[in-house]
């Protein structure tokens, strides 16, 4: 009996899980957030206000052709989630264009945020967290480590985290906009990205930590990319 438990715990695959390079993931993530949100968000701000509406629209939709186009000269990646945050916001500028309002350019992200924590905490309270799908696009997680009681619970963690931080960050909008809209855009340029970059720091901390205990489970940090 014993014999036998052994010879299986012996044949037990170990799952060896290999993070990315936190630097090389960490300035793509800074560079995502200059691109399609800092930026942006302060070209609209100085000159909706001493402009007008449709000169700082036309700068948001000029700075995401500049972007892309630029990143295209120097034969740079565009990845999906550049594409599709640039798309986001031009359509949030023609929809704001349309409506000539400041104020839905500012609301639109609010709704967002809320379909968001709709997502999140819905998908961890039937038990399937949509955590898990997104962490695959990130990192390699043998399919073997789902079955683990303790990782799902991870997910559903995270996914909660992630829900609530996107309803505060819809509340934190809505807030300052009752001041002007000059803050609702500052509310969305600069505390909306340090709210996003407080939950994943404490999400990857939190699942650090437990996947390290997790037994026959290893950590790996992935080595930073060969520059040519």
């Amino acid at each position: 009996m014993h014999k036998a438990q052994a010879t299986e715990r012996h044949h037990e695959r170990h799952l060896v899980i290999e993070i990315p390079h936190l630097r090389s993931t960490l300035t793509r993530a800074v560079t995502l957030l200059l691109e399609t949100v800092v930026v942006p968000t302060l070209l609209f701000m100085v000159l909706l206000h001493f402009f007008g509406l449709v000169p700082g629209l036309a700068a948001v939709m000029g700075w995401s052709a500049l972007v892309i186009g630029a990143r295209r000269l120097m034969r740079r990646e565009l990845p999906q989630t550049l594409l599709l945050s640039t798309g986001m916001l031009v359509s949030r500028a023609i929809v704001a264009l349309i409506t000539s309002s400041a104020a839905v350019y500012v609301l639109q992200p609010v709704v967002g945020s809320i379909l968001m924590f709709l997502l999140f905490v819905g998908s961890a309270v039937i038990g399937k967290p949509i955590t898990e799908r997104l962490a695959r696009d990130f990192v390699h997680l043998p399919a073997e480590l789902f079955s683990h009681q303790t990782v799902r619970k991870v997910f559903v963690n995270v996914a909660l985290l992630w829900g609530g931080s996107r309803l505060l960050d819809a509340a934190m909008t809505m807030a300052f906009l009752r001041w002007s809209v000059e803050a609702g855009l500052l509310s969305r340029g600069v505390f909306s990205g340090l709210l996003t970059a407080l939950t994943v720091a404490i999400a990857v901390g939190h699942g650090w930590r437990t996947l390290r205990k997790v037994p026959g489970v290893t950590l790996r940090l992935g080595k930073p990319p060969v520059t040519a």
